[in-house]
């Protein structure tokens, strides 16, 4: 894919030209705003869907609700707006990575009806993810109206995802937070302001639409020492619940893509079995927040068992919603399962260690909380950050820190890569902007061949050859078959040094005799990285390029690092 590098937007808006960070600035109040409003219409469309359903809930065949809005999800995903189904921000994370944040316009409002369809009908799923995929798209293609470049447009992205986190939770600093380390995984001067001015702009539009409440309210904690030192053992917990997720997530993918059946039946297996689960564990329905008030204020009537049984029984209905093809966030369910394992976690130490004065339960749940979202997102800061501001239990901030951190690096050790990122790294998409392999990406063979190479016959005299070195400014000589023009081998200026000083061997040696046959050869279109690796390995400074075993060029070291210096200057200007 081509990059459009343009450091400016059209001389028509001159205003925008004197300052690069004013332009930022207004097009991100511009893109929070919008993505504001795109969380509330979720959110209003949430209410009204499980309102309208609440009354059918009761029925015998009540189970087949979420089958029926997982299937409608995907066939509106595959049939209406042709897209796959996904959780949305590896999507997000990917265009950032790849294409320089482009995503398509259909993508502002495609996961927004899905993951209504999916959550209101019932299905254990989050509105975060396709929110955040909706803010990034309205971002992205604002950024596409004005001609703005890959860097204004990647932070364009950021700020539609920071509006849109912002506006759902009203946590401004837990958009930001979440962007930097998440979305675009750099703390770069030139993203963080007008991605901070999104994240208010979106948390402003909540706020006027629908009041300023924190999401979760409860009652203040009094933190003591032997709570922090239990937040060890939660934080073992939390990562423990966050592998079994994910592991499962994916097995449940796995499963689907070897079921042969349609798309939308595979969604509707999925719903009907969240369905069931449901009549069994009411708690693993929808987005889930209702149980999670309960829990931190301490107003959960069921015992440390059913907990349990709760939280395992809500990983299983998110990954049977999400794995089988519903559409939706895993950020409510994580909440909901931190919340439960943190309640059962506290339960269990009460059980255990009656005397110790343990503080109420709903610290716990909050606690596990941030421990399962640092964990699973291997994000701690937004671990941190999202629960302290969707409760506003500052007084908790020091054992948030702790379990946020400890989980996210136990995490780690199991899981190489978060969630989100775990595809994209195993495929090798996941390119951060500055690395080598982001560069290296946006560079290609054709950009870096040198064509002014002489292709010699194998059938040439040694006199012939010499001639010609004196016409050539290369060392480096690509050997043809005359008929076929097929690659044969590679003649270099210090192979005949030593037939140079005897002139009785210019008749006597043909170029057939001194060409190497077994060079290394890079292809037409293969991956800079992989060549560069070669030629690394093996201390080599050029590399013939071959397509269709015909030479085309010669690629050097010289050359490409050239390059690559000119398109680090792209990726990282400041403005």
């Amino acid at each position: 894919m081509k990059r459009f590098i343009s450091w400016r937007v059209p001389t028509k808006w001159p205003v925008f030209r004197l300052d690069d960070r004013l332009l930022l600035i207004i097009s991100g109040m511009i893109v929070g705003i919008l993505s504001g409003l795109a969380a509330f219409a979720l959110n209003r469309s949430l209410v009204f869907c499980l309102d309208f359903l609440h009354s059918y809930r009761a029925y015998w065949w009540a189970f087949i609700l979420p089958a029926g809005g997982a299937a409608l999800s995907s066939l509106f995903l595959s049939r209406v707006v042709n897209e796959g189904a996904g959780h949305g921000i590896p999507e997000v994370i990917y265009a950032v990575s790849r294409y320089g944040g482009l995503i398509r316009l259909r993508s502002s409002f495609s996961r927004l009806v899905s993951s209504c369809l999916t959550i209101g009908s019932g299905g254990s799923a989050g509105p975060e993810a396709p929110v955040v995929m909706s803010g990034a798209a309205i971002g992205s293609n604002i950024a596409r109206f004005f001609s703005f470049n890959d860097r204004q447009r990647v932070t364009l992205v950021g700020c539609g995802a920071a509006g849109a986190i912002s506006s759902i939770f009203n946590a401004p600093i837990a958009g930001l937070v979440f962007v930097l380390e998440v979305i675009l995984g750099e703390w770069s001067t030139v993203n963080i302001v007008p991605i901070a001015v999104a994240s208010v702009a979106g948390t402003e539009v909540s706020r006027l639409l629908a009041g300023n409440q924190i999401a979760f309210s409860h009652h203040t904690f009094h933190i003591s020492f032997h709570d922090i030192l239990a937040c060890a053992g939660l934080a073992v917990v939390t990562a423990f619940m966050s592998v079994i997720l994910t592991r499962l997530l994916r097995h449940m993918h796995h499963a689907s893509d070897k079921t042969k059946l349609p798309i939308w039946a595979k969604a509707a297996v999925g719903g009907c079995a969240v369905g069931l689960l449901g009549f069994f564990v009411p708690d693993v329905m929808g987005e889930g927040y209702h149980s999670i008030r309960n829990m931190i204020e301490g107003v959960y009537e069921q015992g440390m068992t059913i907990a349990v049984v709760a939280c395992f029984a809500k990983v299983l209905a998110t990954s049977l919603t999400l794995g089988w093809g519903g559409s939706g966030g895993i950020f409510a369910p994580s909440l909901v399962v931190g919340s439960f394992s943190g309640l059962a976690y506290h339960r269990f130490l009460v059980y255990f260690f009656p005397s110790v004065p343990w503080v109420g339960e709903g610290c716990y749940a909050l606690l596990g909380m941030a421990g399962f979202i640092g964990g699973i997102l291997q994000a701690p800061l937004t671990g941190i950050f999202l629960i302290v501001e969707i409760t506003g239990g500052y007084e908790v901030i020091l054992p948030l820190i702790i379990i946020s951190s400890l989980s996210a690096t136990i995490c780690y050790y199991f899981e190489s890569a978060s969630f989100y990122m775990k595809d994209l790294v195993e495929r090798g998409q996941l390119l951060r902007p500055g690395t080598d392999a982001r560069v290296l990406s946006d560079l290609s063979i054709s950009e870096l061949l040198e064509k002014d190479c002489i292709s010699v016959p194998p059938s040439m005299s040694l006199r012939e050859f010499v001639g010609l070195i004196t016409r050539s400014r290369r060392n480096y000589f690509p050997v043809e078959d005359p008929e076929t023009k097929e690659f044969l081998g590679l003649v270099k200026f210090d192979d005949i040094r030593p037939y140079l000083f005897n002139s009785m061997m210019y008749d006597a040696v043909f170029v057939e005799q001194i060409m190497d046959t077994h060079v290394a050869v890079a292809r037409y279109g293969e991956d800079l990285s992989d060549v560069l690796r070669i030629m690394d390995s093996r201390g080599l400074f050029s590399m013939p390029v071959l397509a269709n075993k015909r030479f085309v060029g010669m690629i050097s070291k010289a050359t490409l690092l050239d390059q690559y210096r000119k398109e680090l200057m792209v990726q990282t200007y400041q403005g």
